[in-house]
């Protein structure tokens, strides 16, 4: 019989290998079953800092419980529009239960896509239809491979256990924080592709969602065009999952002309703040930083009217360049499996209302995000490079001239340029109290020598399509908002459940037939 033991601690400077004769010791029995299914650090106390484990054992050997998945009795066409996470978990969820996905991505597949964002990264040319934003693992491939979630769903488990069976690290589904890396993904990726297709899906690389097709209110075909052909073409759908990220403005255009029901959504901006990684693991473990693994925070600030928060930090990351559209820059962070870069970055972030906006309009969001993208290109000097200033030198409202011992990691290159003159005026108040305030919590969070770099803009998406509780969409039959883009989810995780979510449902659909 398994049962669950919680509350084992073990020493910060101990290997995990001793865990097991711990928690048999504590038994007093061996045990021939033995599964880790959650691992924490405690560092409330920086002279005992320890791992915190909940474990399931038993005296007997045991067998895994595997989930079963029902078969469907006919063959519909699921088109896929987007091979994110959101995309790409319903695609999985769809083959398990017998059915063949076509799935259309606008970008490349992940080893061209990795070429080409490589090459942007150095100062080559932006390819606007596969970059950060675009391309097979979504925004997500680029910018950590972090799977933490605040959402409580009951499919976050299956997440993590679907990553892991698909390559990524067994930790991953047990840790408080799982953490894949960027460069880990790649092989995720290629082998749920591998999965996918050997079991009847297709993928269509560098292939855009460009028009509906509907009789008497339901979707009945979709039209697509290759990006680098332009050749166009009609796909007969039985129903269509809309898991388009949070980035495709000329896909939400597309969608609203043919008639699909969206509403304006608040969204944040803001900057990426970056200090050494060495500064941020002292100031949280003290000099057990050194052998702990590279230190992560979340920040939340109430000093302004605006809320402030971190979010998608890189503990021993980078910042890279994210645009997606030419005369824009945009920022993100980045990190590999390891995490052992000297700096350590996050995003930092400032709530906007629709009243910053003029909210009434549907796209007044999207206008809102590149008029501050184009303010950030023209102050990095019109070539990709991204405008920075010092945190000391912002706080004091004065021009930076000079890097202290942070040299920023945003490989296009930067240029020095006030915040103020990207980010709106509310924004730069709300950051410049926040950050000695954030510092309350996290000593030396205001340091000087720490570098901001602008701009952060594709927090979530400006838009919401509405569904309703067949999660399909209000005003069209056989479309299935789905993810991050369609406004359901914020973050790898809720965006893969969510596409599981969709997929249950579609089985339920056709499933008896």
């Amino acid at each position: 019989m398994i049962r669950r033991i919680d509350n084992i601690k073990l020493p910060a400077d101990r290997p995990e290998s001793q865990l097991k004769g711990i928690v048999e010791g504590k038994l007093r029995t061996k045990l021939k079953y033995f599964k880790i299914l959650k691992k924490s650090l405690d560092a409330r106390d920086k002279r005992n800092i320890f791992w915190l484990y909940s474990v399931a054992v038993s005296e007997r050997e045991e067998r895994e419980s595997v989930r079963e998945y029902g078969k469907i009795s006919c063959r519909p066409t699921v088109a896929i529009i987007g091979g994110g996470p959101a995309g790409l978990f319903c695609a999985i969820d769809l083959v398990r239960h017998g059915f063949r996905p076509l799935i259309f991505e606008r970008g490349e597949c992940v080893e061209d896509r990795r070429l080409t964002c490589l090459s942007f990264f150095s100062g080559g040319k932006l390819n606007e239809s596969s970059n950060v934003q675009f391309g097979e693992g979504g925004a997500g491939a680029f910018s950590d491979g972090k799977l933490n979630t605040r959402t409580k769903d009951s499919l976050n488990a299956d997440v993590l256990d679907t990553f892991v069976q698909f390559g990524a690290p067994e930790d991953v589904a047990y840790l408080n924080k799982p953490h894949v890396g960027s460069d880990m993904l790649y092989d995720v990726l290629r082998n749920i592709r591998k999965y996918i297709i050997e079991n009847g899906g297709e993928y269509f690389f560098n292939t855009r969602l460009d028009g509906l097709e509907c009789t008497g209110g339901e979707l009945t075909a979709i039209a697509v065009t290759g990006v680098k052909d332009g050749i166009s073409r009609r796909v007969p759908v039985d129903a269509c999952v809309l898991a388009i990220g949070h980035s495709a403005r000329d896909t939400f255009e597309m969608l609203h002309r043919s008639g699909v029901y969206m509403q304006p959504r608040d969204f944040a901006v803001g900057v990426r703040i970056e200090h050494l990684a060495s500064e941020i693991g002292f100031a949280q473990y003290g000099e057990s930083y050194k052998f702990l693994p590279t230190a992560d925070y979340q920040l939340v600030s109430h000093a302004d009217e605006r809320t402030v928060f971190t979010f998608c930090m890189c503990p021993g990351g980078v910042v890279i360049p994210a645009a997606s559209e030419q005369g824009g820059v945009v920022v993100n962070g980045m990190s590999l499996r390891a995490r052992d870069g000297v700096n350590s970055n996050s995003a930092l972030m400032v709530q906007m209302r629709r009243e910053d906006f003029d909210g009434d309009d549907l796209f007044a969001g999207v206008r809102f995000q590149r008029e501050i993208e184009r303010r950030a290109f023209l102050c990095g000097g019109s070539n990709y490079r991204a405008p920075v200033q010092l945190v000391g030198d912002f706080l004091k409202d004065r021009n930076s001239s000079a890097f202290g011992q942070l040299v920023p990691t945003y490989s296009a290159g930067t240029a020095f340029a006030p915040v103020d003159e990207v980010l709106p005026k509310v924004a730069c108040r709300a950051l410049r109290a926040a950050i000695p305030d954030m510092a309350k919590r996290l000593k030396g969070f205001d340091a000087g020598y720490a570098v901001l770099t602008a701009a952060e803009t594709r927090f979530s998406s400006p838009v919401k399509i509405l569904r309703g509780a067949d999660m399909q969409s209000v005003s069209i039959k056989n479309l299935y908002p789905c993810g991050e883009g369609s406004g359901y989810s914020g973050g790898i995780t809720s965006s893969a459940a969510d596409g599981m979510r969709v997929a249950e449902t579609l089985y339920s659909r056709f499933g008896g037939q």
